[in-house]
């Protein structure tokens, strides 16, 4: 997970956010990454109804130029 990565929320097989993530901390430290399996904080920028069970994906988004 990458401090530029976009958040989704997923709770119950349900999208119910898509953000930016506010911060991510690894032991009270700011991080710009996380690797997998790693314990980490964060923060889901505009949104704070976050519940036991959901699921946190972090992706990004990358423009495809068409080609005729």
């Amino acid at each position: 997970m990458a401090r530029n990565n976009r958040i989704r929320l997923i709770r119950d097989g349900i999208v119910i956010f898509t953000g930016e993530l506010g911060s991510l901390k690894r032991f009270k430290d700011d991080a710009k990454e996380v690797t997998s399996s790693m314990e980490c904080g964060l923060t889901i920028r505009n949104y704070n109804d976050i519940k036991v069970g959901d699921i946190v994906e972090a992706f990004e988004e990358i423009e495809v130029k068409r080609t005729l």
